[in-house]
């Protein structure tokens, strides 16, 4: 009975600085990736922050002045219509992608992949300029065009919504493919041959087995892409227009001024606009739970 009553403590004593190292490795791990992120992005954010209620005094006017300014509020329309077009637009092309790595084979998957990763290799401003070779007035389009004799005059693609949403498509294309795709690979695949052996047709295999069991990669997949897509710069300022400018670009513009407040209070507002929105879509039901499942 003694030496049952010295066993307990003494392994009680020996699991203690096994869970102490735990915790000073997970801390030593984990240290450096919180003190960058502190230096480098929480600090300079609370000076953006600060900057616009500040100067040139403790005033709200900065953020006041937004609701009257018709470049703002069409500016913001504009960021918005964009994100929004350019995620459902990866997401009408992106899904049958990664439905189909889903069902290859592991040497086709492989190399279907690194097609879709081949963007991530290449730098964002070669990709859009591009774009600009592929769209401009004696680009290869107009010219392929002109020599088959589709058109007489060559079209007005650069510069314009159209140039904008398609280059950033193709850009984003692979955020929205990956989350889909490795939910689809995780899923059990007796299911949908259980659901066809019983005597549904293929489309409503898809929209009763396999959509709703995919959900958790779309909508990490289309919560990634449009928050990337609200605060894009290079794209839209090298194959859009006047017309057709992002908030991102009003942002640099003011700051090309040396109008730092206003610059500030336009970037608290895109800030606060997408914390705003990711909060909106995580409090619909089911999506915080799906997008656990999608970044796993």
């Amino acid at each position: 009975m003694s030496d049952t009553a010295l066993t307990v403590p003494v392994s009680l004593l020996r699991a203690a600085p096994a869970r102490h190292y735990r915790q000073v490795g997970t801390v030593l791990l984990v240290g450096p990736l919180v003190l960058y992120m502190l230096v480098f992005y929480t600090l300079p954010v609370l000076a953006m922050l600060g900057r616009s209620v500040m100067e040139p005094g403790l005033t709200l006017q900065n953020f006041i002045r937004l609701a009257g300014d018709e470049v703002f509020l069409r500016v913001f329309g504009n960021t918005l219509l964009t994100a929004v077009i350019v995620t459902l637009g990866t997401l009408l092309l992106g899904y049958p992608v990664a439905l189909a790595l889903s069902r290859m084979r592991r040497t086709a998957a492989t190399f279907t992949l690194m097609v879709v990763l081949l963007p991530f290799w290449t730098s964002v401003l070669v990709r859009s300029y591009a774009w600009m070779v592929l769209l401009g007035r004696h680009g290869l389009i107009n010219e392929a065009l002109h020599a088959a004799a589709l058109i007489e005059a060559p079209l007005r693609m650069l510069n314009t919504a159209f140039a904008v949403r398609l280059a950033m498509i193709h850009i984003l294309l692979p955020y929205m493919i990956l989350p889909i795709a490795s939910v689809l690979r995780q899923m059990d695949p007796a299911l949908p041959r259980a659901a066809t052996g019983l005597g549904a047709p293929p489309w409503r295999v898809f929209s009763q087995v396999v959509l709703p069991l995919s959900m958790p990669g779309v909508i990490a997949g289309t919560l990634l892409v449009f928050v990337l897509s609200l605060g894009f710069y290079i794209t839209p300022a090298l194959v859009g227009g006047p017309h057709d400018m992002m908030l991102s670009q009003l942002i640099a513009q003011q700051v090309d001024l040396l109008n730092w407040p206003y610059a500030a209070c336009l970037s608290a507002t895109l800030l606060g606009a997408t914390l705003v929105l990711l909060a909106l879509c995580q409090a619909l039901p089911g999506v915080r739970g799906a997008l656990r499942l999608g970044m796993r």
